[in-house]
């Protein structure tokens, strides 16, 4: 017992050792650079001042356009899920094929593809669509098309992750398929899908950053802006980071309390 307490004492006192170190080197580091963080600091608050409209503009871009993204993709994803469980052969390869190329080939080739594509077969400025509007509508359509192939994956993996037996058990009971999905199956299925679609909504907010390169002015286009007109590099791209941590921060707290909420609710059923 004594030997033991004497190990504990001594790894006890290497941890102390080590954070006492730690804090030293920190401070000296605050105690060197102090100054030159203080500055920097002071000059990317003022940009932030002096451009938060450009911000704000920025934010409303992109959560618009990640909410829109997100629930087309869920929508073509469900519809691209159950073309790949079809039976009929078509569909199936349909479906295989698209989740294939989309997961693939890179989103920017995507992105161009569809804002390019569609420019060259259809002159939307007949229809009185601005360029900005043009490009914002073409960035959903791809980002969306590009979530429904990871969203297809998700719900198929949810679903095959229920046992196999169960759904046997449903119709030895008489049950259709139709019902046996609805009343057993997608229940138990939707615990497993909710947190991976919601990992995929706060990758589709992050990838939403190469819609800029097409025009759309979200968090991204105006952070490039900020940098063009106050000749600063690095304070205003830290600003845009800090939005974008704001948001995907935001959202996961919020999904792990509505699943801890679905958690707690399944155990009473």
């Amino acid at each position: 017992m004594e030997n033991i307490y004497k190990l504990e004492n001594k790894k006890f006192s290497k941890n102390k050792i080590i954070n006492y170190i730690v804090i030293f080197i920190f401070i000296i580091l605050i105690f060197i650079f102090g100054n030159l963080i203080i500055n920097f600091f002071s000059s990317t608050f003022e940009i932030l001042k002096k451009y938060s409209s450009y911000y704000i503009k920025g934010l409303e871009i992109t959560i618009s356009l990640s909410l829109i993204s997100v629930m087309l993709g869920t929508i073509f994803g469900l519809l691209l899920y159950l073309m790949k469980s079809s039976e009929i052969k078509s569909l199936n390869i349909f479906a295989n094929c698209y989740i294939e190329i989309i997961r693939g080939t890179p989103m920017l080739t995507q992105v161009f593809f569809i804002f390019l594509g569609v420019a060259s077969i259809m002159d939307f400025k007949k229809f009185g669509i601005s360029i900005s509007s043009f490009a914002y509508i073409t960035g959903v359509i791809a980002v969306g098309l590009n979530s429904a192939a990871y969203v297809a994956e998700i719900i198929r993996s949810g679903i095959n992750a229920i046992d196999k037996g169960q759904l046997e058990a449903c119709l030895s009971l008489g049950m259709s398929k139709s019902l046996s999905m609805e009343e057993v199956i997608l229940p138990q299925a939707t615990k497993n899908i909710l947190p991976s679609l919601a990992n995929e909504f706060i990758a589709v907010i992050k990838e939403t950053s190469i819609i800029s390169t097409i025009g759309v002015t979200d968090i991204m286009y105006n952070v490039n802006l900020v940098r063009g007109s106050s000749y600063k590099s690095l304070e205003p791209l830290i600003i845009g980071s800090l939005l974008y941590f704001a948001i995907t921060f935001t959202l996961t707290r919020l999904l792990k309390f509505v699943e801890g909420k679905y958690d707690k609710n399944w155990k009473f059923i």
